[in-house]
């Protein structure tokens, strides 16, 4: 079973199984314990084909992520809005009314976020964990140790939004490279079709960089949900036949330090039309 029939499984079981759960956001959402998903690279680059995905968000994001930045008006100059609604709590004390969404939503600094941990930029890690598991895919392989934290519990004070993928690990097994990531908050809907994707693209990077192959991408998913206001798009997106996986290459690549998000190529990309979820901030 190839992912996005995983993926269309979990939507279908969270629908008929999952239970009414209260969050911060004021929208509740249906709600289920534990799920994974699994796909082989070898079938295809595993971008949703039951609803059109807009691939340079997810690159764009990722670049962001590498190059270990904050400034979200990085991501706007690219026409990639999916961090413009939140903004470093030191700045703008989180809260879900419409005065504190505006002014989240213009103020820049998004505070230590994803990226700013990978690479050891915040106040309280230093750490560069993705140049060292880079420098590690290159001189031991066979360790099991390249792992790679975005919880860092004494930066949380500081982030944006919580991570919600806390970890990713890496695993070269007969030259093949594996990625896993954990989630702690999975938006089934919305959010989790993006991180498929990044993932994905991050494997491919460091497949590459490292002169492996691609091997299997693992996603495990904590609190998986569905808010209720998606319920209509979700049935929607159901009653809808996936196509094969697209392929993408990789550009002009030199290092995964130098990757820009327009260095991909994406072909034989067949795909539903979009469907419109709205965040829940």
């Amino acid at each position: 079973m190839n992912i996005e029939e995983q993926y269309l499984n979990l939507v279908k079981k969270i629908l008929t199984e999952g239970e009414l759960k209260h969050n911060r956001t004021g929208i509740d959402t249906l709600a289920i314990a534990g799920t994974m998903l699994e796909h082989d690279m070898s079938e295809g680059f595993p971008l949703l084909t039951t609803k059109k995905m807009g691939i340079k968000n997810v690159t764009a994001e990722l670049e962001f992520f590498i190059k270990g930045l904050k400034d979200k008006k990085w991501l706007e100059d690219r026409k990639c809005y999916i961090w413009s609604e939140w903004c470093s709590p030191k700045k703008i004390p989180y809260a879900n009314d419409e005065i504190t969404k505006r002014n989240m939503a213009e103020e820049n600094d998004l505070g230590d976020i994803y990226g700013v941990i990978w690479r050891g930029k915040s106040e309280y890690q230093h750490v560069d964990q993705l140049k060292n598991i880079v420098e590690t895919l290159k001189e031991n392989p066979n360790d099991r140790r390249m792992i790679c934290s975005a919880w860092s519990p004494m930066d949380l004070p500081s982030q944006a939004l919580p991570p919600c993928h806390i970890l990713w690990q890496v695993t070269a097994i007969n030259g093949k490279l594996n990625l896993a990531w954990f989630q702690r908050s999975c938006d089934v809907m919305l959010g989790i079709p993006y991180n498929i994707t990044s993932y994905a693209l991050l494997l491919k990077l460091l497949a590459k960089e490292s002169g492996l192959n691609e091997g299997k991408l693992i996603g495990f998913l904590m609190d998986t949900h569905i808010y209720i206001n998606h319920k209509e798009g979700a049935l929607e997106q159901l009653n809808r036949k996936p196509f094969p996986p697209p392929v993408l290459n990789i550009t002009n690549f030199k290092s995964i330090f130098d990757w820009q998000y327009t260095d991909i190529e994406l072909l034989n990309y067949q795909n539903h039309p979009s469907i419109k979820f709205e965040v829940a901030v």
